[in-house]
């Protein structure tokens, strides 16, 4: 089968088509053929050696896909070959950026009609991240104003429609006036540029929006110095859930700035709760009933071949992305 591997850790242009031999399942295991594999953050740190679950090269990345059913292991009685389905496995590491892959069962998601195979390969890693954290860690409401940062990626604009959805009052923060608008278009109530509210000038106009009284969630997709202030700019009794760290710089914090709130830092990593025992599929279900229906969307910005997956990476770097990159495998 046609696959991209890695051979070395480094930059994208590690990243190397090859043909390899076809996995197979084995028991409590489906056989994925690949139609399309989103491209990740966790896929960068992966390639460049900076993921905490990488393991040594060779390797193929990738974790989350959507294809068709190919076979089944011995004890798989939910899944029958030819189902349209969405993966997601961070926890193996079965390497999506192939034709073929092989994931545990519990790990595979049927799709509903009305779900296309490129859009449920956006669909996992960044909307399961942002349901769980706004509706299940953050709890949000109707009587709560959500300020969600990096809007404009494919955690942001899921997470924006998750809380307005919620009934949520929504701040939407993104890097440029382009993509803050853009992220209005998902539901957000406020949107601003981070360009040119910047450090200090961001937490005055968060807490202008909200009259000074803070924000009751924050949730906080960037990480470094942008979690100090995710801390200022919460409010009293609000709560602050941490899901990323793609500035991959340390945060240096001042308690002072959250424990006279009794502000509640909660923080969130998909592959560790899948770990300790998180069925994804229950949600994973959900969300795509409401992709189905037309009440969410799931925004992919470019499609781009296997073969050129280091464009892809190059792109996701560079953070010129509004929403997701996705790879084609297969024919579409």
């Amino acid at each position: 089968m046609r696959a991209v591997r890695i051979d070395e850790f480094g930059g994208p242009e590690v990243l190397v088509p090859v043909e390899v031999s076809d996995p197979v399942a084995g028991p409590g295991e489906v056989l994925v053929r690949v139609v399309a594999a989103g491209v990740n953050r966790a896929d960068a740190l992966i390639r460049a050696g900076k993921y905490h679950r990488a393991g040594r090269p060779p390797l193929i990345p990738g974790v989350e896909a959507a294809g068709v059913v190919a076979a089944v292991g011995e004890g798989v009685t939910e899944l029958a070959v030819g189902q349209r389905v969405m993966a997601l496995d961070g926890v193996n590491a079965p390497g999506f950026y192939a034709e073929l892959a092989v994931v545990p069962a519990t790990q595979v998601t049927a799709l509903p009609e009305g779900v296309g195979l490129v859009e449920a390969a956006a669909l996992p890693v960044a909307s399961l991240s942002a349901w769980y954290c706004v509706r299940r860690l953050a709890r949000a409401g109707k009587d709560d104003t959500v300020v969600v940062k990096a809007a404009a990626s494919g955690v942001g604009s899921a997470a924006v429609q998750i809380a307005a959805e919620t009934g949520a009052r929504v701040v939407a923060l993104a890097g440029s006036a382009e993509k803050a608008a853009w992220a209005g278009e998902f539901g957000a109530h406020d949107v601003v540029d981070t360009s040119a509210h910047s450090g200090e000038a961001e937490v005055e106009e968060v807490l202008r929006l909200t009259d000074g009284r803070g924000a009751d969630v924050v949730l906080d997709t960037v990480g470094g110095p942008a979690f100090e202030r995710s801390l200022r700019e919460v409010g009293d009794g609000g709560r602050v859930v941490a899901l990323a760290n793609v500035a991959l710089e340390p945060s240096t914090i001042d308690t002072r700035d959250f424990y006279p709130k009794n502000v509640s830092i909660l923080g969130f990593q998909l592959t560790n709760l899948q770990i300790h025992g998180y069925d994804p599929r229950p949600d994973l279900r959900e969300l795509a009933e409401r992709v189905a229906s037309g009440a969410f969307r799931v925004p992919v910005e470019t499609v781009v071949p296997l073969d050129e997956a280091r464009r892809a990476h190059k792109s996701l770097e560079r953070r010129d992305n509004r929403g997701k990159i996705v790879l084609a495998v297969a024919d579409l």
